[in-house]
């Protein structure tokens, strides 16, 4: 079996303004958008969740919950570099790294000779390292397959590090809750929850052919991860050529105001998505995706004003997604044109520039 590394940034864009700004330790800190605007919340420490702060949730709603709290603008190249500076430590243990976001990646050690070949110890010195040398916690799951390493990396948190074993795999997944698969959001875990399934052993119980019956081919996904069967590798990833969100609505959506409510929830999740990418060249066009009631769906795109260009080249990349919300909004009402049906899914993004660069190293300054 494969030994798999995930390793997450505990609270990453709050720990480096932290680090930066030791005289807020202990009071609740918030990177974020204007909460005058559209403002979202990207991160916040633990002090800030104790009041029920949480990423995604708008920053308006953050002051209503915990008035104290101190909302940061996001200092994107500052979060880029202190990124950078630990996807370096990562890359001295194996070459196959794959980074999902700024504080968030797969190692796959399978092959490393280094901590006599324990994947255990060798992530305990990675975080001991980045600790050391960055100045940030981060929190660990070590596991055979990729979606629970990902699980593992959840279970200690703040600062923690749980492993799962290939003796452990059979017991640990038949207790598994189905919200730890990935892609099954509330609404799946709710229509699991009608006929009775609720953890991994379940879905098994349940069986193939009924998962397919009432789920399609994502059935066949919930089954084999039920088993314990992750095939995807970790791999350094190519260039993306774009970014983007979709959300399938649980009834149809007709009403005008109803469809900006919801598009305004997706640009949201952009914004969130759009912030945490390590890597991310520059954007070139605007997209809406629609699908209507009749399965049948339509794409509008626009080129990005260079007027707003600038401020994606100031670092705020979720300011970025907010600020472009009007343009947004018009191609999803030109979309809506083309068909009088009522709404399934609304979907936006942005087209990436193909040209790459590189990211320099930064040798950060740590007090103490």
């Amino acid at each position: 079996m494969k030994k798999i590394i995930h390793i997450d940034a505990d609270c990453f864009f709050a720990a480096v303004e932290l680090l930066n700004r030791p005289y807020l330790k202990d009071k609740p800190v918030g990177v974020g958008g204007d909460p005058s605007g559209r403002g979202v919340i990207a991160t916040c420490n633990y002090e800030a969740r104790k009041y029920g702060v949480c990423s995604a949730m708008s920053s308006a709603e953050a002051l209503r919950l915990c008035p104290s709290i101190l909302l940061l603008k996001p200092n994107m190249p500052l979060y880029r570099e202190y990124s950078q500076c630990m996807m370096n430590i990562f890359g001295q243990y194996s070459d196959q790294v794959e980074t999902v976001s700024l504080d968030e990646a797969y190692i796959d050690v399978s092959f490393s000779d280094k901590n006599r070949g324990s994947a255990t110890l060798i992530t305990r010195e990675i975080m001991s390292r980045v600790k050391r040398e960055i100045g940030i916690s981060v929190s660990a799951g070590v596991a055979p397959i990729k979606f629970l390493a990902k699980v593992a990396s959840d279970w200690n948190k703040p600062g923690g590090l749980f492993t799962i074993t290939p003796q452990m795999l059979p017991f640990f997944l038949a207790e598994l809750p189905v919200k730890k698969i990935p892609g099954v959001g509330k609404v799946t875990q709710n229509r699991l929850a009608k006929y009775g399934i609720q953890c991994c052993a379940d879905i098994e119980e349940a069986g193939l052919d009924f998962l397919l019956k009432q789920f399609g081919t994502f059935g066949h996904k919930l089954y084999m991860r039920a088993k314990g069967v992750d095939d995807r590798p970790v791999k350094p990833r190519d260039a993306r050529k774009s970014i983007s969100v979709e959300r399938t609505f649980s009834s149809d959506i007709v009403d005008t105001s109803m469809v900006n409510t919801r598009l305004s929830e997706v640009l949201e999740q952009l914004s969130e998505r759009v912030a945490r990418q390590a890597r991310i060249e520059d954007p070139v066009k605007f997209f809406v995706k629609v699908k209507f009631s009749d399965f049948s769906q339509t794409t509008k795109e626009a080129v990005i004003p260079k007027s707003l260009l600038r401020k994606w080249g100031t670092g705020n990349r979720a300011e970025f997604v907010s600020t472009a919300a009007q343009e947004f909004q018009r191609l999803a009402m030109v979309a809506r044109s083309r068909n009088p049906l009522p709404v399934r899914l609304l979907g936006v993004g942005l087209r990436l520039s193909c040209m790459s660069g590189e990211m320099r190293q930064l040798n950060l300054p740590l007090d103490g």
